[in-house]
């Protein structure tokens, strides 16, 4: 069974072995239907048929993974808006959310929400949470480097071709 208590707002995050991650626990509560169509704070219109969310310290645009504590089920959601302001709550979900987490009768429940630098969908993303982590973690590097992508490989040696040789 779980406690409670494992579920505070202001937990340290955890990171895991394999990458860092930055995972925040608490409570998650899903958006009204009076919500729906208004501009977020990412500046799209919130529609409760898609899988978003709101959080207060997770860059907007980050893609996260939420698990419901009490039965499991994982969903994963784009931040694009600021919330919740109810005290306890780090994270609002869309209706489509909720429902994949099994959560819509409940209406508030235990959550997981972890957010890992590899799966943004871009690099300025995937920075900020690097620096989010090691800002918690500062002593602790990563188990393995990020892959290298075509424009930070080394310039090949071509000398020992004729492509290097200049008459």
């Amino acid at each position: 069974m779980l406690q409670v208590a494992d579920f505070e707002e202001n937990a340290a995050p955890v990171v895991s072995d394999i990458e860092p991650v930055y995972v925040h626990k608490g409570k998650a509560s899903y958006y009204a239907d009076f919500f729906h169509g208004r501009t977020t704070a990412s500046g799209e219109r919130f529609s409760q048929n898609r899988l978003t969310a709101a959080s207060r310290r997770l860059p907007l645009g980050s893609r996260v993974t939420v698990t419901n504590a009490d039965n499991g089920r994982s969903v994963e959601v784009v931040i694009n808006d600021r919330g919740p302001y109810v005290k306890g709550r780090v994270i609002d979900l869309s209706r489509k959310a909720a429902g994949e987490l099994g959560m819509i009768e409940d209406g508030v429940v235990n959550v997981r929400v972890e957010a890992r630098p590899s799966d943004q969908p871009n690099r300025s993303l995937r920075h900020r949470l690097e620096r989010m982590v090691a800002a918690l973690y500062p002593d602790r590097k990563p188990a393995s480097e990020p892959p290298v992508t075509v424009a930070e490989r080394p310039d090949p040696d071509l000398t020992a071709t004729d492509l290097g040789v200049v008459e």
